[in-house]
């Protein structure tokens, strides 16, 4: 029996998507385990894999394909024994492919418009429907549309002094929109003089303003993907109905890059390098099992604490971000942090990550130090109760036992939900994040 391949639901709030390109043709056999297609979710672009084994029969939705609604058949397979060609697309796609492109699927306006144009010429043939004409027209009745006589008398276009483009000279919509921006040809002799006498000459139509927001300056409009979409909604969501505060501290962190230092030289020659921002993911998760009160999410009805520190880590990617997840942060070393994180980071890259590895957290860390930030905080990622901003370390001169000296100050600023965590709560956290940059050597034990 033909198996339907129906549209994935690749992420927890994804409702429809893009069939971006598809990996396989008709007459390919696949296994489990293949990739069938690129499929852009409200999250990312991501690998589509076959479950089942058998034969492409039919592709059902074409590679292009926009707003597919999820479970719709996008293509079929045939099991073994069955044979391809037999194969037909449900009787759903046949009519209309599956959430194929509504370029496709709908008619444009241009073309309705041009059927209700030759629905009301229809009608005006009816000697019922005929109009008298005024004696210096030279015909016995004015040839217009209904829906020709109906925008005239709503924009104020005289129509004795409009030529009609239709067929036999009838008057068209197309004629009262060109009379009103007074572009439309005019009758000639004793009907143009009428017109001139009668009617006050027209100042030519304003130009329409562009919805873009701006007149005449130059711009392109790129259609907004499914994944700028989501992060406009939910981050709109994050403003509009969590109450944020920000706490801000300046952190000492030369003792955390000389550890790296040290750390590097003796993880060289197992091909591991730790960056910054891997200490940095060590020593939040840290801070929150110091801290517990932060490590916690709100909902109407309970508090969520969590008992474990899973750091989420907003990583760049083209046309948004994305944030990949360090689990069991707090316990894991930090050469498996990097490791763990450069492979997420290269995947969340190339849209090949797996759902369960960008969906959760119990908090978010987003680091800017390396565009040379100096400050800056974060909108909260629901449902989590907190995100650290982290800005560049900079050489300034500080204070050190009464003394001023040269250190690397780096600002972190905590992002946190108010209807969960009280302001000496964040504020504990940030002090216990501090003390663990600041004196790193507690991380390794």
């Amino acid at each position: 029996m033909p198996i339907n391949l129906q549209m994935p639901a690749l992420s927890p709030t994804m409702e429809e998507g893009t069939l971006a390109k598809w990996l396989v043709k008709e007459g390919d056999s696949v296994s489990s385990g293949d990739l069938l297609a690129e499929i852009e979710t409200d999250k990312a672009t991501m690998e589509f894999e076959a479950i089942d084994e058998g034969v492409i029969a039919k592709i059902v939705v074409a590679e292009g394909t926009e707003n597919v609604k999820v479970g719709a058949v996008i293509a079929i397979i045939a099991e073994e024994g069955e044979d391809a060609d037999e194969v037909e697309a449900p009787a759903a796609s046949k009519e209309k492919k599956a959430d194929e492109p509504a370029a496709k699927a709908e008619k444009p306006k241009e073309e309705s418009v041009q059927e209700t144009e030759k629905k009301d010429e229809a009608e005006s043939e009816s000697p019922k429907q005929a109009t008298k004409s005024s004696p210096d027209s030279g015909d016995d009745r004015l040839k217009v549309s209904p829906l020709a006589r109906r925008l005239a008398e709503q924009k104020g276009v005289d129509l004795a002094a409009v030529s009609g483009s239709g067929p036999g000279g009838r008057i068209i919509k197309a004629d009262i929109d060109a009379a009103e921006g007074g572009t439309a040809p005019v009758k000639s002799d004793k009907a143009e003089e009428k017109s001139e006498s009668a009617t006050p000459e027209k100042a030519p139509a304003k130009p329409a303003a562009s919805t873009s927001g701006d007149f005449d300056i130059p711009h392109v409009a790129e259609k907004l993907s499914g994944m700028r979409k989501t992060i406009a909604r939910r981050l709109t969501e994050a403003k509009q109905t969590i109450p944020h505060y920000r706490v801000s501290i300046d952190v000492n962190i030369d003792k955390l890059l000389k550890l790296r230092g040290e750390l590097n030289a003796s993880l060289e020659s197992r091909g591991i390098k730790l960056s910054v921002n891997d200490l940095l993911i060590k020593a939040q998760a840290v801070a929150l099992m110091q801290a517990p009160d932060s490590n916690v999410s709100y909902t109407e009805d309970n508090l969520i604490r969590y008992q474990r520190a899973d750091i989420a880590v907003a990583v760049s990617i083209p046309g948004g971000l994305i944030t990949p997840i360090i689990a069991s942060a707090d316990s894991k070393s930090l050469s498996t942090i990097a490791t763990e994180m450069k492979d997420l980071a290269e995947r969340a890259k190339a849209g090949k990550l797996k759902m369960h590895e960008y969906q959760g957290g119990t908090a978010s860390l987003s680091n800017m130090g390396m565009f040379g930030v100096t400050t800056f905080d974060a909108v909260i990622n629901p449902p989590q109760g907190m995100i650290l901003a982290i800005s560049a370390g900079i050489k300034k001169p500080v204070v050190i036992d009464d003394s001023i000296q040269i250190a690397t100050i780096m600002t972190a600023t905590g992002s946190f939900d108010h209807r969960a965590i009280d302001g000496a709560t964040g504020a504990a956290f940030m002090k216990a994040f501090k003390e663990t940059v600041e004196n790193p050597l507690g991380m390794l034990a």
